[in-house]
């Protein structure tokens, strides 16, 4: 068994659009825009979407949303997703990137949020 939950929606933007969304959607959701110095290419909107991670992330290719699930178990998980209808299209670190039917990307990550939270929202899975 194993615990997942949709962590955050993630704004995919050209590299060098990127400024300019954080502050776009910092003023647009009201919440300050925090670069991530470990990992420039994400900026977090912590509060603005309550419940859910909100980042813009720099990205080399065109604009889009996409969602992060995250999981104690990401190869279970993904194994799930795959059974569901998802292709595997791609894995950074410990993302994987997947397309859902219909076209829309997701990521399977670790656990990112308060392990509190993750506890108290994440489904089960056989």
């Amino acid at each position: 068994m194993h615990r997942s939950r949709v962590h955050g929606v993630l704004i995919d933007v050209p590299r060098e659009q990127a400024p300019a969304a954080a502050r776009f959607w910092s003023a647009t959701l009201g919440v300050p825009a925090r670069a991530d110095p470990a990992e420039p290419q994400f900026t977090s909107l912590r509060g603005g979407l309550p419940g859910l991670a909100a980042v813009v992330q720099a990205i080399d290719g065109e604009a889009r949303y996409h969602l992060d699930i995250e999981t104690d178990d990401v190869a279970a998980e993904v194994r799930r997703l795959v059974a569901a209808g998802a292709t595997e299209v791609a894995q950074w670190l410990e993302c994987h990137v997947l397309r859902a039917p219909g076209g829309h990307l997701l990521c399977v990550v670790p656990v990112q949020s308060d392990r509190d939270a993750f506890d108290a929202t994440a489904r089960t899975w056989p």
